[in-house]
């Protein structure tokens, strides 16, 4: 069996913190929700199994979830996910299951922070940075494995476009700007314009965390967080590396995140001297 899906130990976290909250045991559930032993409910909240809709209607009504909630729809709406096919299924055989899970994350997201260190954020890409940047960090894929693999994040990119955009704030650091492309200049003077042109857009916001900064948190990598409609505080962060990827979901460590973009946000240029460092650095080349 394949590890659950984010949206999957979102849901679990969640009905685990509900049940606690009402001051419940796992037998107290039992003996409340007929057909609900608590082994099903810890096998639910640790996103072992997933739950038929009647199953969560009568766990948040034990839970006093009120009938018409927010938060009951939007629990029902992770519960769902299982059965929804989503775009990226149709590149299921070369994109990983997490990779999968941050499409998803994207789709269903309010709001992306996203801070990086070497490379622009893939949802600003143009197309010809993304095949370069793909290409180098696949070694060994083939053409078309590195085409499909543009195609999916080029699709990706829907979600700033879409009837209600993404928000993203995105904070890069400046050696990014200064990746050369061999054989290729245009590539990057393309990939600056284009960030100059999504700074146009209300709803994307782009800082530039100079070279000279002093130490500061995000010396301990690029990280992106996804913020989503419901009221509960099930933002998920997503740290990234060559071979995997990390899911970040405990609400203690995913604040510690957000005080790191805080930080990261005061220490990087202004939004209009970001923009005229990338104008600077598209105009040298």
């Amino acid at each position: 069996m394949g590890e659950p899906t984010v949206r999957r130990r979102r849901l679990g976290s969640e009905l685990r913190r509900l049940r606690e909250g009402a001051g419940l045991t796992l037998d107290d559930v039992e003996a409340k929700v007929p057909g609900m032993k608590g082994s099903k409910t810890s096998r639910i909240e640790t996103a072992r199994i997933g739950i038929k809709p009647g199953d969560l209607d009568a766990l948040l009504d034990v839970y006093k979830v009120a009938p018409g909630a927010p938060k009951r729809e939007v629990l029902h709406g992770l519960a769902k996910d299982g059965a929804r096919r989503g775009w990226w299924q149709t590149y299921s055989d070369i994109i990983s299951p997490s990779y999968a899970d941050l499409i998803s994350l994207e789709d269903d997201a309010t709001s992306m922070r996203s801070y990086q260190t070497v490379l622009i954020p893939g949802l600003l890409q143009t197309a010809a940075y993304a095949r370069s940047t793909i290409t180098a960090i696949n070694m060994t894929s083939t053409a078309e494995h590195v085409n499909r693999l543009v195609e999916v994040r080029m699709a990706r990119q829907a979600v700033l476009s879409r009837p209600k955009p993404l928000p993203v704030w995105a904070i890069i650091h400046e050696a990014a700007l200064h990746m050369q492309v061999k054989d290729q200049p245009t590539v990057m003077r393309d990939q600056l314009q284009r960030l100059l042109d999504l700074m146009d857009y209300p709803h994307i916001s782009i800082q530039v965390l100079p070279r000279g900064a002093a130490p500061h948190p995000g010396l301990s990598g690029p990280f992106t967080m996804l913020s989503f409609p419901e009221t509960a505080d099930l933002d998920v962060v997503l740290v990234e590396h060559l071979t995997s990827a990390l899911y970040v979901e405990d609400t203690a460590e995913v604040s510690i995140y957000g005080s790191a973009f805080e930080h990261l946000r005061a220490e990087a240029l202004p939004l209009d001297k970001s923009a005229d460092l990338i104008a600077n650095l598209k105009d040298s080349r």
